[in-house]
């Protein structure tokens, strides 16, 4: 069953269950099991102990624990309790209100979330999290749906992570384009190079940069994301309340009225500054000698960081609740526990979606759906102008399959190397740089994804609503990055595709019609304080 098509049951099955049910645990548990019985090839026992191995593997590996998938859970939770005290000290309120007379409009809103996602581009987790934080109380003011905010989080966390070479991922994809160029003996140009140059060939980025900055500036929504838009501008409230929404504080929570921006502000900078602190700090840990940035970036322990710039965010978290007491003497200190519990509980939906998309990740990568993808670009005969889009397609698939981009980096990349090298150089570039494209784009649509899953997260949506809503917008990115992707093959120009690209960006802005949504309708009052 192993590296056959056989492999892409799993996935596909887990995927279309969630799409047609909506069940996304539900529907991740039946493609881990079926994964496993593929593995154990039918046998109960040795099924069940694939399936227990899997799971364990997400706390436990090498005799030690797993600590890279704690921390993540770990801070989680931290954001969580983040969320309930920054709320209770009515920082949220007061943001919101400070936020509706500089941000005068919905696509004002918008504009400033797209923002902060291109300027937060340390790490994809960070940026999914951290911008939800500071977005929601402007977009909710504004009536934008939740589902488009965790759209918009989305399409500017992995999209500006992919090509910024000062991040965890950029740190990544160098160290595997230096292994891919020293394979096929390139010594003429160097990785950290090869990297800046494939920047604006990865037309999937651009793509969807552009197609996020018209929708926001035009007011233009199609398929289910209109209904979302539309229903929240009537209704004020930005979500759907009988959906379950991860990081939805169920529990009631007074805020203070003496709020100011700054207890929502402080905890952000502490947050954002003590991570970027403690990734310095691992990184220089982990570097020996002169530490360049990239070593810095390549050696850190980003999730651990995490973990630090978390708790440095609660103790600053905590801080505004006891000053807000101390102005408002009906505070009763209890709720700083009281706080911290239900906002961590809040986060229980978010982190057990987490954990079962961890599990059938590992089971799939066990199962080689990757490698099988893979070795079907490599054993087929096509004409060399068209690898950039089968390369962009097959990452795409595969990505989606596997609800992984950097499995995929990690499997498609050499294989774009090898194709490359057995046919024409000088499409070696390129290549890479449509695999990096494809894999973002399928991680874009795949429920299964994490970075999805924490969009849906810090964006306070119904998991399933931002993946259909978001869906339509990513097939037009991709089908426009497509059409580049043929141009760049066609003509051997980077540049030529990246043209491409900006003309049919140019048409769609031109061509699409505004929703017809009053403007300026804006929520006098935070739909829920908890949420």
């Amino acid at each position: 069953m192993e590296q056959s098509i056989f492999s892409l049951l799993p996935p596909l099955l887990a995927i279309l269950m969630v799409i047609l049910t909506r069940r996304v645990l539900l529907s991740l548990g039946t493609g881990i099991i079926v994964s496993a019985f593929l593995l154990g090839k039918g046998n109960i026992v040795q099924s069940f102990s694939i399936l227990w191995d899997a799971v364990k593997g997400i706390f436990v590996e090498d005799g030690g624990l797993n600590t890279w998938n704690l921390y993540i859970l770990v801070f989680l939770f931290l954001l969580g309790a983040i969320t309930a005290l920054v709320n209770i000290a009515g920082g949220s309120r007061a943001f919101g209100e400070w936020a509706m007379t500089k941000v005068k409009t919905r696509a004002g809103a918008q504009i400033l979330t797209a923002i902060f996602g291109i300027i937060i581009f340390i790490d994809d987790y960070f940026n999914a999290l951290a911008v939800g934080q500071v977005a929601r109380p402007i977009t909710d003011r504004h009536r934008v749906s939740r589902a488009k905010l965790a759209y918009l989080i989305d399409s500017t966390s992995a999209p500006i992570c992919v090509i910024s070479p000062i991040s965890s991922w950029g740190a990544f994809i160098i160290g595997i384009i230096g292994t891919v160029l020293a394979t096929h003996n390139i010594t003429d140009i160097s990785a950290f190079t090869a990297f800046l140059k494939i920047i604006p060939m990865n037309l999937y980025v651009w793509a969807t940069l552009g197609v996020v900055f018209i929708i926001a500036i035009r007011n233009v929504d199609f398929g289910t994301m209109r209904a979302h838009e539309e229903r929240t501008m009537e209704t004020g409230i930005p979500y759907d309340p009988d959906k379950e929404i991860p990081g939805e504080i169920k529990e009631e929570l007074p805020s203070s009225e003496k709020g100011t921006v700054g207890d929502l502000l402080w905890p952000i900078v502490a947050l954002f500054v003590g991570t970027i602190a403690a990734i310095v700090w691992s990184g220089l840990k982990g570097s020996e000698g002169g530490a360049t940035i990239m070593d810095i970036f390549g050696n850190a322990d980003v999730s651990l960081a995490l973990v630090y710039g978390g708790l440095l965010g609660l103790v600053v978290s905590a801080i505004s609740f006891f000053r807000q007491k101390a102005i408002n003497s009906s505070m009763d200190s209890s709720l700083l526990l009281k706080g911290i519990g239900v906002g961590m509980k809040s986060m229980l939906p978010a982190v057990l979606i987490l954990v079962f998309a961890w599990a059938i990740i590992t089971l799939i990568d066990e199962l080689g759906t990757g490698v099988y993808l893979g070795n079907v670009v490599a054993n087929s005969q096509m004409n060399i102008a068209f690898l950039p889009l089968v390369m962009f397609v097959v990452a795409g698939l595969m990505a989606f399959a596997t609800g992984t981009s950097w499995g995929s980096f990690g499997i498609l990349l050499p294989i774009a190397g090898q194709v490359v090298a057995a046919t024409d150089m000088s499409m070696m570039l390129p290549a890479l740089a449509a695999v990096l494209a494809g894999s973002v784009f399928g991680d874009h649509c795949s429920p299964i994804s994490d970075t999805t899953i924490l969009s849906s997260t810090g964006a306070g949506c119904n998991h399933m609503d931002h993946v259909i809503t978001q869906l339509p917008y990513a097939l037009l990115s991709a089908l426009i990055a497509a059409i580049g992707f043929v141009v760049m093959g066609l003509t051997d120009n980077g540049m030529m595709g990246l043209a491409a690209v900006i003309v049919l960006l140019i048409i769609f802005a031109l061509t699409t019609k505004k929703n017809k949504v009053p403007q300026g309708n804006m929520v006098t009052e935070k739909p829920n304080p908890g949420r």
